[in-house]
């Protein structure tokens, strides 16, 4: 069964006076244990299809199911709580808190889950020496390269142990022994701890870890 389901989603957005469809009846789902690169062109909808399951934007029409849960558009407020409880997102511009440290912007995500004090921060270590970068944990982020800010906020995602991680992009920032490195934690988490993982990428490399691969174009998807 599905722990993460997009059923016939659609997404448009108005552009002056035209409304430009960005999603045209998208519908996936991803098990726990899984692995699933969803790949397609440069203004395909990949990323927009990941923000809506990510509970970080609403469908036009269709609906997310999370863990058997419905999320319903005319609540809003429920969005957080899906966010926290359920999902982890590794974003392709980092959204790192440039005033924290590389451990602190992921305490910082674990307090917002109820992990504090010792426990977050012993918990964040774990995941920041996961991703190879333990030694960098009190770095700014303007003192860390573009490969190091992923893998900051990879850890970020992970943290928590969220049953969904959903990452746009995750590698594109590292380099090719790192990203073997990370896509080898992901296949680990999938399969150890039945996480579901849905990977938007242009990278080929995250085919040799993704259990399937599907297709995604103008809006539709091809499976």
């Amino acid at each position: 069964m599905a722990v993460l389901e997009a059923r016939a989603i659609s997404k448009s957005f108005r552009e002056g006076t035209e409304v430009v469809a960005v999603l045209r009846g998208a519908s996936l789902g991803v098990e726990r244990g899984e692995i699933v690169a969803l790949e397609g062109p440069s203004g395909s909808g990949k990323t927009t299809l990941l923000t809506i399951l990510g509970c970080l934007l609403t469908p036009s029409s269709g609906s997310v199911v999370i863990d058997g849960r419905e999320v319903d558009p005319a609540r809003p407020e429920q969005l957080p709580e899906f966010r926290r409880g359920s999902i982890g997102f590794v974003f392709q511009q980092f959204n790192l808190f440039p005033a924290l440290t590389a451990v602190e912007n992921v305490t910082y995500a674990l307090g917002l889950k109820g992990i504090k004090g010792r426990a977050a921060r012993a918990e964040a270590n774990r995941w920041l020496d996961a991703v190879a970068l333990g030694d960098r944990a009190d770095s700014l982020p303007r003192d860390l390269s573009g490969g190091q800010k992923q893998r900051v906020a990879i850890a970020r995602a992970l943290a928590g142990s969220p049953p969904i991680i959903l990452a746009d992009e995750p590698t594109a920032n590292l380099d090719a022994q790192v990203a073997l490195q990370v896509l080898g934690r992901f296949r680990e988490l999938a399969k150890q701890e039945r996480r579901a993982l849905l990977i938007v990428t242009h990278d080929p490399k995250v085919r040799q870890v993704a259990d399937r691969t599907v297709r995604i174009q103008e809006g539709v998807i091809h499976n």
